[in-house]
This record gives structure tokens, sequence and C-alpha cells, in this order.
């Protein structure tokens, strides 16, 4: 009989077009609106960025397993350049190998002028020579038959660059994780506003809530109705902030690459591509809405329910 009145009394309230138990339009609901505003920002920008970073780290490893360095050091009784032309047709012989090449003098002084300035003259210097093997499969390709063969060339080594590779993984599996330990902290400090906001918006529609509780509404509808204040309150948040991420990643994408120089460009370029989200990255930011949607629901309901049942 209760449940009945009770519908009955929100029934009419809706035809009547009466004021809703949680008022639309509130300074502490257009604060919680703009909070969460921020808060799905930030998730979305954080969820991107660890999507970019996720995406390029995967380009470098597959570049840097594309390629294999073949080191012949300068020994005595040796010919550098007899050795080279052997190490290439060692290289571009072995199964899975696409091509190699043996680099010049001047590509090696540009290799070291970091380190020994520029202007050296190699010529009067004997130093290693390098030979660029690109691998057209690095699963089908012999290394380990590359590597037996170079042995019969004294100096030379391989580097299949797994170092690299394992320093590259290593930082981008570090950036994700911290990436997603921001993602925990927007949605604990998200969680702790919307428990605020909603014990406040309680205690200021105390009269109501026991005007309802006098005409036999229950706590479970006091608490749904609150949930779809809060519900909409979060869809419209978590659309603005989703929206404003996207425009935010569109501008900064536009701006590395047309208002960056070329060399600024290209190094963010290694970091972060151009900034291309992709169709992945983009129902990622788009997933942050209902996510955050139904945390601010599930979060005003259990808090409603929770303070119905320490004031009752």
């Amino acid at each position: 009989m209760i449940e009945r009145v009770a519908s009955l009394f929100a029934l009419l309230r809706r035809r009547r077009g009466a004021a809703p138990i949680v008022p639309e339009k509130s300074v502490a609901g257009r604060t919680l609106l703009l909070m969460i505003t921020i808060m799905s920002f930030l998730s979305a920008v954080t969820l991107g960025g660890v999507v970019l970073v996720q995406k390029s780290a995967i380009a470098w490893s597959a570049d840097v397993g594309r390629e294999l360095t073949i080191q012949i050091r300068p020994v005595e009784g040796e010919v550098m350049e007899s050795n080279l032309r052997t190490a290439v047709s060692l290289a571009q012989t072995t199964p899975g190998v696409a091509s190699a090449r043996a680099l010049t003098l001047e590509e090696s002084q540009k290799l070291l002028e970091p380190w020994l300035g520029a202007g050296l003259d190699l010529a009067a210097i004997e130093v290693p020579r390098l030979v660029v093997v690109q691998l057209a499969d690095p699963v089908d390709a012999d290394i380990e038959g590359l590597t037996r063969n170079l042995a019969a060339i004294k100096g030379a080594s391989l580097d299949t660059h797994a170092a690299w590779r394992q320093q590259l993984n290593t930082m981008a599996g570090t950036i994700v994780l911290s990436g997603l330990m921001v993602l925990t902290l927007i949605g604990v400090a998200t969680v702790l506003a919307i428990i605020f906001a909603t014990r406040g918006a309680m205690a200021t529609n105390r009269e109501i809530v026991d005007v309802l509780h006098y005409i036999g509404a229950s706590n479970r509808f006091i608490a749904g109705e609150f949930q779809g204040r809060f519900l909409s309150i979060g869809l419209q948040g978590g659309l603005l902030g989703a929206a404003a991420a996207l425009l935010f990643f569109g501008l900064i994408g536009t701006a590395a690459g047309n208002m960056l120089s070329s060399e600024a460009g290209a190094q963010m370029g290694v970091l972060f591509g151009r900034f291309a989200l992709g169709v992945d990255g983009m129902i990622g930011i788009l997933a942050v809405i209902p996510v955050i949607a139904a945390l601010t629901a599930i979060t005003s309901r259990m808090t409603v329910r929770r303070y119905l049942a320490e004031t009752s």
C-alpha cells in the first residue's frame, strides 16, 4: 500500500509539472557539473595520452625489430672494405633479410659527431664500420645463421637491438602504468566530490525528504530520484569533457603538424606520432561518458541510501 501511495505521488507530481525533489538548476548542481566536466576532460586526455604512447611504443618496437646492425672493428692485417663487402653479401643471402648496405665514411662521421664533434676527418682514423640490415620478416629471419656466418669475419659482431627494444618497452610500460594510476586518482576524486555533493543536496532538501517519508515514500524511491538527477549531471559532464578532449587532441595535432618547426615536430612525432588517436583512441575517450555517468549515478544512490539509513 505504501509503495502504491509513493508511486501515485510521483505520478501526480510529474503530471502537474511540479518541481522535482532535486532542483535541476542550483549552485551546487552547476558546481558539480563543472567539476565532473573537468574530471572527464582530464580522464579523457590521460586515456588519450596513454593510447598515443602505447601506439608509438608498438611502432618503435616494430621498427627497431626490423633492423639489425653488423659492426666490423678494425683488425690488424684485415682489409676493412673487403670485410664490409663480405658482411653485406652474407646478410643479403640470409633468409628473411630484405636489404643490407654498408654505411659510408660520411654517414659514419655524422653518427660520431655528437661525441667527437663536427669536421672530423675519419680518413686518418681507424674506426669501426657498420652494415645496416633490414629484415623482411623478423619472425622468419635466420638471425642465428647470420651470426654463425659472421664469425668467419674477424672483428665482426651482430647487434639485434634487443636491449633498445627492452628499454623502449619498459619506458612505454611505465608511462602507461602512470597514466592508469592518474585515472584511478581522478576516479577517486570524482567519487569523493559526488559524495559531498549528494550529502549536501540531501541536507538542503531535508524537509522534502521528511514529507516524502511522511506520505509513505520508501528510501528506494527517494534514492532513485537523486540517482536520476545525478545521472543527468554525469551524462552532461562526461559529454562536455569528452568533447573538449577530442577538440584538444585535434588542436594540438594541428599545431604539431603546422605551427611547430620541422625539427621540433619530428621530435614530438617520435614520442606521440602525429597525435592521431585513431578509432581505438576515440572509442576510449567516448567510453568515458557512460563510465562517468554510471559512476555518478551509482555513487549518489549509495550515498543517499546510507544517509537515509543514518538519519531515519
